[in-house]
C-alpha cells in the first residue's frame, strides 16, 4: 500500500430538519389544537483513530465527505428521524488542523480516540412548542439549522519514542534491521529509504520501545535538496534522537564532521523544538576502518561534543545492544518518577 502522509479533505455536516406547523384534525374533536412535531438533528462528522491503518491514502483520492440531512417534523406530534453521523478512520498520530486559519482541531494519539470535525445542525421546532394560553392555534415554526463545513489538512505524524537522523547511506536502516524485527529495504545507493519506517526493540521480555527510520537528510533540504525534510514531522513525537554518523563514508573527499554540523543546522531550521530535543551521536560502521578508535575521537573534538556518544557496527551488531540499553534507560525515566511519586502520597 502506497505511504501517503498528507491529504486534504472537505467535512460538511448535515443540516437540521424543519420544524411543523400543524394541527389535530380528527372526528367530533373539534378545536384538536397544534400538533406538528421538532425536525431532526443533522448527521455530524466525526474523527476515530485506528491502530489498524497507517497510512491516508484513502482520504488522497475521497475529499468530500457528506452526512445526511435530518428529516422534518410531520403532523401527529411525528418528531423527524436524526440523521446518522460519520465516522472517519485515521490512523493514530494523525494531527488535524483547519486549512483556512491553521487552527489544530485534534490529534488523534491513541486508538480508539475520537474528534468531531463537522457538528450536524439543530433540528426546528414544530408549532406545538409555541401554543399558549392566548396563542391557542399558533402558525410559528422554526426552520433547522445548518450544519458545520469545514476544509481540514490531515498530517500523519508516526508516533515514535526514538528518531534515527543522519544523511543517506548513514546505515540507519540497517541500524534498525539490527535491533528490531522491521525489514527496511537495504542498498548500496542513496536514498534507499523514501518512507519512514519503525521498529520495535526489545531490551527484555517486558522492556520495549519503538523506533522510526526516516529518508536521509542532506545540506539545503530547508530548500528543497535531496528529498527535502519534510518527513521530519515524523520524529515531532520522539523523545529521544539517534544522530548516526558514517566514520567510513563513501566518498574520501567527505568530511563527517562538517556533513553532521550541517545535518543539525537542517534541524534547527526545520524546527526549533525539534533541535532542542536530546540527542546521542551515534558512531557507525566501526567495522569498516582499522583505526575507528582515533576517527571517533578526531570527529569528537571537530565537533566539540561532550554529550552521550555509541561506537557501533550496524552490520555486525557491535556495540548495538549496549545502545538500546541506554535509550531504554533515557526513555524509562519518567516512568521510575511517576512510580515513585505513587509511592510517596
Amino acid at each position: 500500500m502506497k505511504f501517503v502522509d498528507e491529504a486534504t479533505i472537505d467535512v460538511v455536516a448535515g443540516n437540521g430538519g424543519n420544524g411543523c406547523a400543524s394541527f389535530r384534525r380528527e372526528k367530533f374533536i373539534p378545536f384538536g389544537g397544534p400538533d406538528g412535531g421538532d425536525g431532526g438533528r443533522g448527521g455530524s462528522v466525526w474523527a476515530e483513530a485506528d491502530r489498524n491503518l497507517n497510512t491516508l491514502v484513502d482520504y488522497r483520492y475521497a475529499r468530500r465527505h457528506e452526512a445526511r440531512n435530518g428529516e422534518s417534523g410531520r403532523g401527529s406530534d411525528q418528531f423527524g428521524a436524526a440523521a446518522d453521523d460519520i465516522v472517519l478512520r485515521m490512523p493514530v498520530g494523525t494531527l488535524i488542523r483547519d486549512k483556512e486559519t491553521g487552527a489544530q482541531l485534534a490529534d488523534l494519539s491513541r486508538d480508539g480516540q475520537r474528534a468531531l470535525l463537522a457538528k450536524g445542525g439543530k433540528g426546528g421546532l414544530g408549532n406545538l412548542h409555541f401554543k399558549s394560553s392566548i396563542n391557542r392555534a399558533p402558525r410559528q415554526f422554526t426552520r433547522g439549522l445548518p450544519g458545520e463545513s469545514r476544509a481540514l489538512a490531515l498530517e500523519l505524524r508516526v508516533l515514535a519514542d526514538v528518531g534515527l537522523l543522519g544523511l543517506p547511506n548513514a546505515g540507519k536502516s540497517t541500524l534498525v534491521r539490527a535491533v528490531s524485527s522491521a525489514r527496511p529495504k537495504v542498498a548500496d545507493y542513496p536514498f534507499t529509504t523514501l518512507n519512514p519506517s519503525l521498529g520495535v526493540v526489545r531490551v527484555a521480555p517486558e522492556a520495549s520501545f519503538v523506533i522510526a527510520d526516516i529518508p536521509g537528510l542532506i545540506e539545503g533540504a530547508a530548500e528543497g535538496a535531496g528529498l527535502g525534510h519534510q518527513f521530519l514531522r515524523h520524529l515531532a513525537r520522539t523523545r529521544l534522537l539517534l544522530h548516526v554518523v558514517d566514520i567510513a563514508p563513501p566518498d574520501p573527499e567527505a568530511d563527517p564532521a562538517k556533513d553532521a554540523r550541517a545535518l543539525v543546522q537542517e534541524l534547527k531550521k526545520y524546527d526549533e523544538a525539534l533541535y532542542r530535543k536530546p540527542r546521542w551521536l551515534v558512531f557507525n560502521k566501526i567495522d569498516a576502518v582499522p583505526d575507528a578508535d582515533a576517527r571517533i575521537a578526531r570527529l569528537r573534538r571537530a565537533l566539540r561534543w561532550r554529550g552521550q556518544w555509541f561506537a557501533i557496527s550496524a552490520l555486525s551488531g557491535a556495540g548495538c545492544r549496549e545502545l538500546c540499553q541506554a535509550a531504554y534507560g533515557l526513555l524509562a525515566q519518567p516512568a521510575k518518577r511517576a512510580r515513585a511519586a505513587r509511592r510517596l502520597t
